[in-house]
Formats: C-alpha cells, structure tokens, sequence
C-alpha cells in the first residue's frame, strides 16, 4: 500500500502534483510526497528565521540533550523498520542499510558528546597596559538558520550529520532531501519531533522545481548552507550563496557496481 507524507513546514501549502516515489527493486509506487513551492519555502524561512531573532525561546543546551539522547534511542528501537523501508526506497541491500542506521544512531550520541564539553575561552587581557584589570571570554551561540540538501545514497545516516549537528548547537533547521529517497528523511524528522523538538525547529519539504531549491539556497536568511552532492551543482550553489552565508559541502562520486553475466547471483546478493 503507498503512503502519503505531507510537507512537514507548519503552515505552508502544497503545490502542483505530489512526487511519488518508486522502489528500484520493482518500479512500484512505494508512497507519495506532498511538494511544496515558493510559497511554501517562505513559509519554513520565515517561521525558521523567526525563532532564531527571539533569543528568549532559544532551547537550552540540556534541553538540546534531552531530545538529541531520546532521538538516538527512538532510532534504535526502529531499527530493523527505519532499515528495511530506506532500503526498500533507495534499492541498497538491507544490511548496508542496518550499519547505516548504526551510524545515524551514533551521529545523535556524538552530538550529546560533544556538547557536554562544549566551552568557550578566556582571552588574556592583562598583557598590555590598556587592558589591565579587565576579563574577556567568547560563548558559543546559535549562528542562525541551517538549511540541508541532502543525498540519495546513505538517505538515513547522511541527513542524521545535517539534523543531529543543527540541533546540538540550537539552530533551527529546514531539509530538503533528495528525490530519489525523502522518505527516510521525513521519517527521521518525525523521530526527532517526537523525542520532543518542536517542530517549527526542524522542517523538512521537497520542492517544486530546480528554481524554488536556488531560491531557498541564496536566501539571505540561511546563516549556513550544508549540501552534500555533486561537486559540479555543489560549487555553483556555493558560488551563489548570500554575502555572509558559511556553508559545509560534502562531493562524492558515482561508482558503479558491475555484475558480469557469469557472476553466482547469491554470492553477490
């Protein structure tokens, strides 16, 4: 049976025909998601950009904890589930997609790791006459919107390094995931607002089309851009980013398995 995914931006409204998704194993319709235009995309920027102005709401860091443990639980106790439907999207053999899943589940502690010893500086100021009898020390805050394109081919582990992050440094979050599998995307969004992120902090939408993506890209709102994909799209957009916008790009490359004909089909499986 296909099921439905909604657009996960509070507020914003569908546009055009769903994207339906199709299980490479059989090229059958698998689920179909709602997409989401530029309408939309203002939506999730302005609600995105609007808890980050208001500092008084920021979520403290053991608040960020909490939700960051809770999501890696939450994660294995879905396991073989979240496992089994990524590789049923995305065409990988199921234990690939289990090690994946492993990997996704330690990202989310690694973020709880690190923000245990998260600390700022203290910056000496007793060098010179100047600053004589004065203390200096730098904090770490939220640095803004992250907006995340992510990929197709590890579509669990992959936008757990764009989530998790975001989350343990308290900025709010939008993704857009790849086409070929958003389902895992939007399942691990659900994961993290049920271990009790609200869900205006993480949101998540594919797109109508090739314009509205550049459109949320070079907003100037995004204070860093995570994309991971192709080096050619990857510099481009990078190249297009809004004065003042830091970004983290992550280029892999297409590498073809060849099965020849005289190959034993079950070793290989």
């Amino acid at each position: 049976m296909s099921e439905h995914f909604a657009l996960m931006a509070p507020g914003a409204k569908a546009e055009g025909e769903p994207l339906t998704v199709n299980a490479p194993f059989d090229n059958q319709a698998i689920a179909t998601v709602e997409r989401g235009g530029r309408q939309a995309v203002e939506q999730a920027m302005a609600t995105a950009y609007a808890l980050y102005r208001n500092r008084d709401g920021w979520l403290s860091p053991a608040r960020r904890i909490e939700i960051l443990k809770k999501t890696a639980d939450l994660l294995y106790r879905q396991r073989e589930f979240l496992a089994t439907e990524s590789a049923r999207e995305g065409g990988k053999p199921l234990p690939d997609s289990l090690v994946e899943i492993d990997r996704a589940v330690d990202s989310f502690r690694s973020c709880v790791d690190h923000l245990r010893v998260q600390a700022g500086n203290c910056i000496p100021m007793d060098i010179t006459p100047s600053s004589a009898n004065r203390l200096a020390f730098t904090i770490h805050e939220p640095i803004g919107v992250v907006l995340a394109f992510s990929a197709f081919n590890h579509p669990l582990n992959l936008i757990a390094h764009q989530i998790g992050p975001a989350i343990a440094a308290g900025c709010p979050v939008i993704v857009k995931p790849a086409e070929a599998t958003p389902l895992s995307c939007m399942r691990i969004v659900a994961i993290v607002r049920e271990a009790g992120l609200p869900e205006d902090w993480c949101q998540a939408l594919v797109t109508t089309g090739r314009d509205v993506s550049m459109a949320m890209a070079t907003d100037p709102r995004v204070a860093f851009f995570s994309f991971i994909g192709s080096s050619k799209v990857g510099w481009m957009l990078r190249s297009k980013l809004a004065p003042g916008t830091r970004c983290a790009l992550e280029h892999g490359g297409a590498a073809p398995a060849i099965v020849m004909a005289d190959a034993d089909l079950e070793q290989v499986v």
